[in-house]
């Protein structure tokens, strides 16, 4: 597993912006792919965007799809979301996770989560 720490967030109301990064504390060798989920409350963790480490190419939940930017800084070791139009429906707990490289896919290192909160 690989160390993620967290930051940004915050709360914002309907059309701000917000930006979270996630910084991986160790070596990023062996990292696959890293992206970012949500939880709302009462709601089961989703999807929101994820990128390849190396290659950087983005994807994206139809949801979020035009309003976050994924990216990352090789050199910082950091991961970005940027979000902007923000919703009330983008409220939630957001986690960074990371993969194996090579592995199964599945996300298996955590960040501690960060709360955005949009307000209409």
């Amino acid at each position: 597993q690989v160390p993620l720490v967290q930051s940004g967030g915050g709360s914002v109301k309907t059309g701000g912006s917000l930006n979270l990064s996630c910084t991986v504390y160790g070596s990023t060798y062996g990292i696959g792919d890293m992206g970012w989920f949500r939880q709302a409350p009462g709601l089961e963790r989703e999807f929101v965007a994820a990128l390849g480490w190396s290659v950087g190419t983005g994807h994206y939940a139809d949801s979020v799809k035009g309003r976050f930017t994924i990216s990352r800084d090789l050199a910082k070791k950091i991961l970005y979301l940027q979000m902007n139009n923000l919703k009330t429906e983008d409220t939630a707990v957001y986690y960074c996770a990371a993969n194996r490289l090579g592995g199964n896919g599945d996300f298996g290192s955590w960040g501690q989560g960060t709360q955005v909160t949009v307000s209409a």
